[in-house]
């Protein structure tokens, strides 16, 4: 059986030495070790048939200057085109973008990347700068014209959030912070209607939309009693469920039953992919979740659709 894996991370050694250099990952996450060779292993391991490659957080943010953040972006996505082009049956990739901030930088990259390098869509983080400018932010507008023009594929992943006090020492940051980042950026983005105004965008959250599937109800007040409330938004109950289920969302670390059954209960089945989140999972996390993913009870149709063809329907391929 094909299976299409969205959300799969790679880490050039240049990539790695600039996190280093920086201090390291903001997160405070390590850096694992990467190789070509060893993801095509891992691959093989646990049957993914083609990776979609990205650069997860901080990304090319994490160069010190504004020239630097558009260096290494360039010379990330030119690597992972290279590696597409070794092997385009097992490798895509999502472009890698400057800070959004610097709106000249990401929109001659996201051009670049995807009118020349033909990458599969782009990689957004879910907060940029110094302080809460989630992607529902009016400073953006600009780099979501570009992306819905070219009807681009938008992979989001979470990054550290602008307090990077942990919860407690002994638990890592990303196991908690960035589910609720994922929700923040995405509840941003239907309450400015960035969802809505950008509707050839086809974006994905990762980690099946963090917290917000559990608390979509609790945002959008599906109740009548409770329609006073959901007009506060200035949206309706039902606009704001429509543009929460026009999501798309993968499931790395994401597919324990209690998870599937909430997911299978509100998402739509057409929006919905598979995901590792190697190498930042192991290769033994990966293989787990892959397993219990493989044991939940759906039927074949729908297996399909989530492991390859809802995937193929993303970028446009049969």
């Amino acid at each position: 059986m094909s299976l299409i894996d969205t959300h799969h991370h790679f880490v050039p050694e240049f990539y790695a030495q600039a996190v280093k250099d920086a201090g390291g990952d903001p997160s405070g996450w390590p850096t694992p070790s990467w190789s070509a060779e060893g993801d095509i292993a891992f691959m093989d391991k646990i049957g993914v048939t083609k990776a979609i490659l990205s650069l997860t957080a901080p990304g090319a943010v994490i160069a010190p200057t504004t020239e630097k953040r558009r260096a290494l972006a360039r010379k990330a996505n030119e690597y992972a085109a290279a590696k597409r082009d070794e092997d385009a049956q097992r490798w895509g990739f999502f472009a890698s973008l400057p800070c959004l901030l610097d709106t000249e930088g990401a929109l001659a990259e996201i051009k670049y990347a995807l009118d020349v390098l033909k990458a599969e869509g782009v990689t957004l983080f879910t907060r940029y700068g110094s302080g809460n400018q989630y992607l529902g932010s009016p400073e953006f507008k600009p780099i979501w014209e570009g992306l819905n023009s070219r009807k681009a594929v938008v992979f989001i992943h979470p990054t550290h959030p602008a307090d990077t006090t942990r919860v407690n020492p002994l638990l890592p940051q990303p196991a908690i912070d960035y589910p609720h980042e994922t929700t923040r950026t995405a509840v941003g983005m239907i309450i400015t209607n960035t969802k809505r105004s950008y509707p050839d965008c086809k974006v994905i959250l990762s980690h099946a939309g963090g917290t917000l599937p559990f608390l979509i109800t609790r945002i959008c007040t599906v109740s009548k009693e409770a329609a006073a409330t959901a007009r506060i938004y200035g949206k309706s109950s039902e606009e704001i469920m429509e543009d929460f289920r026009s999501f798309y969302f993968d499931l790395a670390l994401s597919s324990s039953e209690a998870v599937l059954n909430l997911v299978l209960e509100v998402i739509p089945h057409d929006h919905i992919t598979y995901g590792s989140d190697f190498p930042y999972a192991s290769p033994d996390k990966s293989l787990g979740f892959k397993q219990i993913l493989d044991g939940f009870p759906l039927d074949p149709e729908l297996r399909d659709k989530i492991y390859f063809g809802n995937a193929n329907n993303l970028f446009n391929k049969s």
